[in-house]
């Protein structure tokens, strides 16, 4: 059965997701960078991003390994994709991976503004959803030809899912590190009314790995 799921979704101590101020020098906001200190030495994140052999194995690897099994389509916000704000103003920005993303599997962006689908390299197809996240999550359902579909983010894409319950399980990394500001992950959610309970916590040196499940029984 398909499951819908966050994977690797890290936040700072304080609860933000990315720094403030995001544009091309920082791609997750001013200090975001310093959220992943777990995920990018792994070996996992090596191979998938860089295309390189090597890395860190042990738990911050085993969670993001695990993050890429069974994942058959990815929804994305817009600013995963993109720094720009409105209408398009570069139709030449492809994203930020370069020709061959991480994704490797149909990716769904959510944006107001529409856009002719993009094929990039490994496999990965950019499609650019302007009805909303029920539109993507049924555009990536028939994509996903029965496997998990991956929400990547950022926060705000998070939030909206889980207000509508859409989410089954959360990957939660929370990084030893203090943003101050910037984009905040559950503000405004009552994770607890809306079914979702801790069910895993593991401890590495880098992260503190949370698994939180929706309890579709008590919804």
């Amino acid at each position: 059965m398909t499951r819908v799921r966050v994977e690797g979704f890290t936040i700072s101590l304080d609860g933000y997701a990315a720094g403030p101020d995001q544009d091309l020098q920082n791609p997750l906001g001013v200090g975001g960078t310093e959220l992943h200190q777990w995920l990018r030495p792994t070996r996992t994140f090596q191979g998938k991003v860089f295309g390189q052999e090597g890395g860190t194995t042990g738990v911050d690897d085993v969670f993001a390994a695990r993050g890429f099994q069974n994942a058959g389509a990815w929804i994305l916000g817009r600013n995963m994709f993109s720094p720009d704000r409105g209408d398009w103003p570069d139709k030449n920005w492809k994203g930020w991976w370069g020709d061959n993303p991480p994704y490797q599997v149909p990716a769904f962006i959510l944006t107001h503004y529409a856009r002719p689908s993009i094929e990039m390299e490994g496999g990965t197809t950019f499609h650019f959803i302007t009805g909303g996240i029920r539109e993507a999550l049924d555009r990536a359902r028939e994509a996903a030809g029965g496997k998990d579909i991956r929400i990547g983010g950022g926060a705000d894409t998070i939030r909206q899912y889980l207000r509508e319950g859409l989410i089954d399980e959360l990957h939660i990394a929370i990084s030893p590190v203090l943003l101050g500001r910037g984009e905040p992950l559950f503000e405004g959610l009552d994770l607890r009314a809306l079914g979702y309970e801790c069910v895993e916590s593991v401890v590495s040196e880098k992260a503190t790995h949370i698994i939180l499940r929706r309890n579709t029984s008590s919804s």
